[in-house]
């Protein structure tokens, strides 16, 4: 885990704009510019975020952006397909970006297996995820572990993002990802939202993994909307839209606990706040200061940053 033994109060809080634009639901939040998403992330107190669908691809550009915002690239979701695709083009996919980061002065790379995902098909239920034989999981190891020595030769860490409807879900998948993979290059980008949805709880999973926790993905669940949908018939954009996530603070994830033992681990890395809701229905620069406050309250030993929605 990403660590300093000198300072356990140097938590980062960055905001993904999914928030504002949704990337599988590209029509959410489509009328926001760039421009807009970043001023309010600014504007609700966050210090970095992750790369979205409506930023340039070309670092120096993406830079020069995020600096008037005074804004940092923290990092950048990346599908890989290594068992459906050769694995020497998918390790050059990987390679292309995280040269990108690198220039682009990021930090971390999210890394998850996508062959035949059915997270971003609203027709497709998660009953319906793939499940991976063994031969399928010795080859993601192995690709994920040289993926993963790629990402070292740039200093960018590779932090895997389990995920709703992909071959690694579960906490058995999740289990088997991290005992088979090289902790010198494989590590974990962990999410409350899809830990829960899971099954998993998020606040002994996170105590119990501390020692593979690469990167920090906050996002909380609507209890009440969660128990309206089956998790093996439903869709998982069909949640998304009825308003499955939240910020957090606004459900029912235990988050003050989740940020003690992080603090208590002298966990360092970010925290980046996520909640894939309808623009429309939940106004993101609220529900973003919102949560940084809600954030700055559980905080330990931090001097409040406290914002007017």
């Amino acid at each position: 885990m990403n660590g300093n033994s000198e300072n356990n109060h140097n938590i980062r809080f960055g905001i993904a704009p999914i928030n504002w634009n949704n990337d599988d639901l590209p029509a959410l939040g489509s009328g926001y510019s760039l421009e807009r998403i970043l001023s309010e992330m600014n504007q609700a107190g966050y210090e970095g975020t992750e790369f979205g669908n409506k930023f340039p691809n070309e670092a120096s550009v993406l830079c020069k952006i995020l600096d008037t915002f005074n804004l940092k690239l923290t990092s950048s979701w990346h599908s890989t397909y290594f068992v459906l695709n050769e694995q020497e083009n998918e390790l050059k996919n990987v390679e292309e970006k995280v040269s990108f980061l690198k220039e682009a002065n990021a930090e971390v790379i999210n890394i998850a297996e996508c062959s035949g995902s059915v997270h971003s098909d609203i027709n497709k239920s998660l009953g319906s995820k793939p499940i991976l034989s063994d031969s399928d999981w010795e080859l993601l190891i192995g690709s994920l572990n040289k993926a993963g020595e790629i990402c070292n030769n740039y200093s960018i860490r590779l932090a895997y993002h389990h995920h709703m409807g992909t071959c690694v879900q579960t906490a058995e998948e999740i289990k088997r990802l991290l005992e088979f993979t090289d902790p010198n290059y494989v590590n974990l980008c962990v999410d409350t939202g899809h830990l829960y949805y899971a099954g998993i709880d998020p606040v002994s999973f996170i105590e119990n993994n501390l020692d593979r926790i690469e990167h920090v993905h906050f996002k909380d669940v609507r209890k009440e909307v969660f128990r309206k949908y089956n998790s093996l018939s439903d869709s998982f954009l069909k949640t998304i839209l009825s308003g499955i996530f939240t910020v957090p603070g606004d459900g029912c994830i235990d988050f003050s606990s989740i940020i003690k033992i992080l603090q208590q681990n002298h966990y360092n890395g970010w925290i980046i706040v996520e909640a894939e809701q309808d623009p429309d229905k939940a106004d993101p620069l609220h529900y973003a200061i919102s949560a940084r406050n809600y954030l700055d309250s559980i905080i330990i030993d931090r001097k409040s940053t406290r914002l007017n929605s």
